[in-house]
């Protein structure tokens, strides 16, 4: 695993608006000018955007402009990190049961330091690995495990059953939500409103989710009940302090409380909607969704609330499940240093020549590498979907120039950056997206 040249990052010395070096300045792709169709192998989705975003295909651009360059890079995507991933996966999960039910017998302040160190890490890797087998880089071509039929079938089996334990769990995310946003990232049409009003199965771009509770959207918001916005997320974004607002340090401080209490309630009220979609069958939150999702929902939380039930019974308290939910939000919020990469992978930073840059990269170092197991790679990931976990790093060794060199990323900076002043999400604020 070569992790060593840790990479990209969006806000140094608490601005993310910082020049990326070596970045857009010695590619002729620029933001303006994306306009080859993004038709990505992984992108097989019922999103109702009929055309990929201006993010999308920046870094479709990229792609094409590096491989014609580094043809080697193509070897990096016919990779997989089964040897690596899957024992990790296995090992990560029982090891989750196991600190569930343990945590039974601690006290409340035990079960949170459980959570925060290694129960955090270990849900983290867990979404990671998770992600790999959804963009095919889990296993390898030429796998074959019966009675499965196929390497896709496989796939789909192990992101059901491997995303538990969980509090409220990653699946329905991944499947629905999280291929649209490689190709819907920052699309102005794919709204928070349209997220929750939307007929199609899949959401348009499920990250819209997450950066609505940290970061300037626009369009219409949603939920909305009875015409009324009932949106966590975006209630507790509009109560960050402004600008004018004390100093960067203290504002950044603040904000990041107020992030850290709406991440919070809202993953706490999504644990008790699975128990509500459980016993009726239905999503009441996506109520024009299709059938198939619908049943898929009730499906999927009938067999985690098994599984989280069970826990319970073995650990015989309740403080199983708030171990898992506190592993599951803590690495998201500050000031775990997993939240620095986090908040930051898709600002609206700048790159030497004025282009708006629509995924950042966060690079600390080795160790924060493997403490986020190749999450920080995030830039990367979205320039190539399909190479997998433990291969992203070596990207920046054959193309340096296209991403930023170092590995000194302060993660206390970045994530004061982030909420002392936030982006836009993924250069969605037309104003910014280039220098005239």
């Amino acid at each position: 695993m070569q992790y060593g040249h840790a990479f990209a990052v969006a806000g140094h010395g608490g601005r993310r608006s910082t020049h990326l070096a070596n970045d857009a300045t010695k590619s002729s792709v620029s933001f303006q000018h994306a306009n080859v169709a993004c038709d990505d192998d992984d992108d097989d989705d019922s999103s109702s955007l009929s055309t990929a975003s201006p993010a999308a295909l920046w870094h479709k651009n990229r792609r094409k402009e590096m491989i014609q360059k580094y043809p080697e890079i193509i070897q990096l995507e016919r990779s997989s990190s089964q040897i690596v991933a899957l024992p990790l996966l296995f090992l990560v999960n029982f090891s989750l049961a196991a600190m569930a039910v343990l945590s039974g017998s601690l006290s409340i302040l035990q079960v949170g330091l459980l959570a925060l160190f290694p129960g955090s890490i270990l849900s983290l890797w867990q979404l990671q690995i998770l992600h790999d087998c959804l963009h095919g880089s889990l296993f390898s071509e030429d796998f074959k495990f019966n009675p499965f039929r196929s390497k896709k079938e496989l796939e789909k089996i192990l992101l059901f059953w491997a995303s538990m334990p969980s509090a409220f769990g990653y699946y329905l995310y991944l499947k629905y939500g999280h291929l649209t946003h490689h190709r819907n990232v920052g699309n102005s049409d794919a709204t928070l409103a349209k997220l929750f009003d939307s007929r199609q199965k899949d959401f348009e771009d499920g990250d819209v989710l997450f950066v609505a509770h940290r970061m300037k959207l626009k369009g219409d918001v949603g939920p909305k009940i009875y015409g009324h916005e009932v949106s966590i997320s975006r209630m507790g974004f509009r109560s960050w302090l402004g600008l004018d607002r004390y100093g960067s340090r203290l504002r950044a401080a603040i904000n990041a409380t107020i992030f850290a209490s709406s991440f919070l309630f809202e993953r706490a009220m999504l644990i008790l909607n699975d128990f509500v979609v459980a016993l009726i069958g239905k999503n009441l939150f996506f109520p024009n969704k299709p059938a198939a999702f619908h049943d898929e929902c009730a499906t999927y939380c009938r067999c985690a609330v098994v599984v989280r039930m069970a826990l319970v019974i073995l650990a015989g308290s309740w403080k199983a499940l708030l171990f898992l939910y506190l592993a599951e939000t803590l690495w998201s919020i500050p000031p775990h240093p997993a939240a620095a990469m986090f908040v930051t992978n898709h600002g609206s930073i700048s790159d030497a020549t004025g282009n708006c840059v629509p995924s950042s990269s966060t690079y600390a170092g080795r160790w924060y590498s493997l403490l986020t197991l190749g999450t920080n790679f995030h830039c990367e990931h979205h320039d190539f979907p399909t190479i997998p976990l433990q291969k992203l790093g070596i990207l920046r060794e054959i193309a340096p120039e296209y991403y930023k060199s170092g590995s000194t990323d302060n993660v206390i900076e970045v994530m004061e950056g982030a909420f002392a002043d936030p982006d836009f999400y993924a250069c969605l604020d037309s104003n910014v997206l280039t220098k005239a």
